[in-house]
């Protein structure tokens, strides 16, 4: 575990705004992560893959502050996470926005009250006007249409849900975004057009992006690197090439499988489009 630091250090910009250091979670007699390292680099779209059960989304949750690691060391945003008390924290968890699987929205709300709801919480000086016309433009900066404001979730398809839960993820102007698993469910024209969103909002944003999924076509056209958790541990982070080159076999057959080769394929035929266009 590494040293003790100040919970309120501020890191200078070009720093890395996620490192996690040794970190392990354990629940009873099952251990998840031991020893578990990573950096994320800012301003890339960073994929986290890995087996079932092997603590993508544990991984998340400890980083935002909804595990409690059992030991090790979580830094965000100049932060030592692991190490403040929950309502000490609540500025720096203001500068976040997550994505749950399924969007998890407030089902009783409309989508424009599920975007205001962080604003009241963080921003409860703002007026009634203000707070609804920020709930209007982070729902079309999402990609839906403003029709979708008065909406409730129950009249959504899959894809809008997850667009509405991104546009709340986006209410408070986060440098940071997590998606766990955004494009699961969806079918393919709609998976690949919210991988483009996730990118373009990275690149008009400057959001630092850390994305869980299993969907390897997202892994080819957002992310910067992957992360690949085996072992209980992260066992390689790089660009796609730089991880197959390290032989590991569940690197392996993840992504020179059949699946993988698709992907792979797709990928390139759009850059091929794109260069020739």
């Amino acid at each position: 575990m590494a040293g003790k630091r100040d919970p309120g250090h501020e890191r200078h910009s070009d720093d890395p705004p996620i490192v996690v250091e040794g970190l392990v979670n354990r629940f009873g007699d099952f251990t998840v992560h031991d020893g578990l390292d990573l950096t994320v680099n800012r301003g890339e779209i960073l994929g986290v893959v890995g087996g079932s059960g092997s603590g993508k989304s544990v991984l998340m949750r400890s980083i935002i502050g909804l595990q409690q690691p059992t030991a090790g060391h979580i830094d965000v945003l100049g932060h030592a996470i692991t190490e403040v008390d929950p309502d000490a924290s609540v500025g720096v968890r203001s500068r976040w926005g997550v994505l749950f699987q399924g969007g998890a929205l407030f089902s009783t709300l409309t989508v424009g009250e599920n975007v205001e709801a962080p604003l009241k919480q963080f921003y409860p000086e703002l007026s009634d006007d203000l707070r609804r016309e920020i709930a209007r433009y982070k729902v079309l900066l999402s990609g839906l249409p403003e029709s979708a404001v008065t909406k409730y979730p129950s009249e959504l398809s899959g894809g809008m849900k997850k667009r509405a839960g991104l546009a709340r993820a986006l209410a408070l102007d986060p440098e940071l975004l997590f998606l766990d698993e955004p494009t699961a469910g969806l079918d393919p024209i709609g998976a690949a057009k919210f991988d483009r969103l996730t990118v373009d909002l990275r690149d008009t944003l400057g959001l630092t992006v850390f994305l869980i999924t299993h969907d390897l076509d997202t892994l080819y056209e957002a992310c910067d690197r992957v992360a690949v958790i085996a072992e209980k541990k992260i066992i390689a982070v790089g660009t796609i090439p730089e991880l197959v080159e390290t032989g590991h076999l569940w690197i392996e057959e993840y992504f020179n499988g059949p699946r993988g080769r698709a992907a792979q394929g797709a990928h390139q035929r759009s850059r091929d489009a794109g260069t020739s266009a």
